[in-house]
């Protein structure tokens, strides 16, 4: 008879197995879950799901996740791209590369707001891509800086991806904001200084605009910037200070996010009622995918250590003796593989559980590993053969630009990604002395 650790292994390879298959994680997930565990605890598993479904659609930190949803599909629908797009090219002037710099500093506050890599990589594709490409930019260059830029959402707080995080390693998701924060700010910087000092090096990879593109007085551009940036900012700014210095939780700064949204677009003329029903029904969407995948990992995890396969994972890795940046090595990188064929909502709900009971051994801080894993996440969109961000690009981009080419443009930024990871391995303090400073 086959003892329960090796039933618990069996669970997990034939997840993967069917995974790869294609079929519905989700749904997977409570299938295995529910189909093992009875084997495991008989009719109890009924009640356990029963249980868990209730305890996630009640959750307070949940809540967020929809709001925050919501406030992103607004935004989008608002049509604030192209005034910002504009507004930061103007203020950029005669900077090395000032496409290339609006397109980033674009990315990084739309991708903040929405937190939708998809909509943001596609939308600028479709806005800064052509504008980029008509002045006569590289286009290795060009596809880099957008793909790059849209996945900084990830990472930026108010970020859904760290709210995720918090709910299922057990933090404090303001915590992680404000541990986040300069990692994030890190690393959209350090994407400008290599396209500043690329184009220096390399001027003809990013010609100069003409003069009639660029502002002819200082008063165009502070209009500019107070009609198109300052709106957005000021929201951002005020829902993720709202969060940090304690002023709101996460669910209701992300409900003043989500009323400023419908605002903003009643502010630019943008708001209908067909808008508002499209806004609600993806976020019914994507929240719905979310809760489930919460339901369908608890009762996964819950069966797969109620067999022993937890234990099965964490001996054999406590017995390899690993140090903690060993550890820290081995978890990153197969997160980073885990990147080619699944979405970080799984990597985030399914994989994180199997390490997160091994934190305390390597005396790992949750909240610097989260951070370590947020910047992780951004190099499975960027990393072929299955990046997702150069493909939802090449959807949007000229027949001409191949997949190749976008690939291709897309590695230098893949590298930043890697070295900032060293760089907030070598230096927590990047992350950690903002919450140490704010909440002692």
């Amino acid at each position: 008879m086959i003892s329960d650790p090796a039933m618990g292994v069996t669970m997990l390879a034939l997840f993967i197995f069917v995974l790869m298959l294609g079929f519905p994680i989700a749904f997977t997930l409570m299938a295995l879950g529910v189909g093992f565990g009875y084997y495991a605890m008989g009719s109890n598993i009924f009640s356990l799901f029963v249980q868990r479904t209730f305890s996630v659609m009640s959750s307070d930190v949940l809540i967020a996740v929809p709001l925050f949803l919501f406030m992103g599909y607004m935004v989008e629908r608002a049509n604030i791209l192209d005034r910002l797009f504009k507004s930061i090219q103007l203020a950029a002037g005669g900077v090395p590369g000032a496409l290339a710099i609006a397109t980033l500093i674009t990315c990084a506050l739309f991708a903040t707001a929405t937190g939708i890599v998809g909509a943001v990589v596609t939308l600028m594709g479709l806005l800064a891509f052509p504008a980029m490409l008509r002045a006569g930019y590289d286009v290795r260059l060009s596809s880099g800086v957008i793909c790059a830029g849209g996945c900084l959402g990830i990472l930026i707080p108010p970020s859904v991806m760290l709210i995720l995080y918090g709910a299922t390693a057990g933090v404090s998701v303001v915590q992680l904001y404000a541990a986040a924060f300069f990692p994030g700010l890190m690393l959209a910087g350090l994407y400008i200084v290599y396209v500043v000092v690329r184009v220096m090096i390399t001027p003809s990879l990013a010609p100069k605009l003409p003069k009639e593109e660029q502002a002819q007085s200082y008063g165009v551009v502070l209009w500019a910037l107070l009609t198109s940036f300052v709106p957005l900012a000021a929201l951002i700014v005020g829902v993720l200070g709202a969060i940090i210095f304690g002023l709101a939780t996460p669910s209701e700064a992300a409900a003043i996010g989500a009323l400023g949204a419908v605002l903003l677009s009643i502010l630019y003329r943008q708001f209908s009622f067909q808008k508002l029903q499209e806004s609600v029904y993806l976020t019914a969407r994507a929240a719905a995918m979310v809760c489930w995948l919460f339901v369908g990992s608890f009762v996964f995890s819950s069966v797969f250590a109620y067999l022993g396969g937890q234990a099965v994972v964490e001996n054999f890795i406590i017995g390899l003796d690993l140090s903690p940046i060993q550890f820290l090595l081995l978890t990153q990188a197969i997160i980073f593989v885990l990147g080619w064929p699944l979405e970080w909502t799984e990597i985030i709900v399914i994989f994180l559980p199997i390490f997160l009971p091994m934190l305390d051994h390597f005396g790992i801080d949750p909240i610097f590993f989260g951070v370590l894993v947020a910047l992780n996440i951004q190099t499975s969109f960027l990393s072929p053969p299955v990046a997702m961000a150069p493909f939802y690009l090449k959807g949007v981009a000229p027949k001409w630009v191949s997949i190749n080419d976008i690939f291709k443009g897309v590695m230098p930024f893949l590298f930043i990604v890697i070295f900032s990871m060293v760089l907030f391995y070598t230096f927590p303090q990047i992350g950690l002395w903002l919450p140490s400073v704010i909440y002692n």
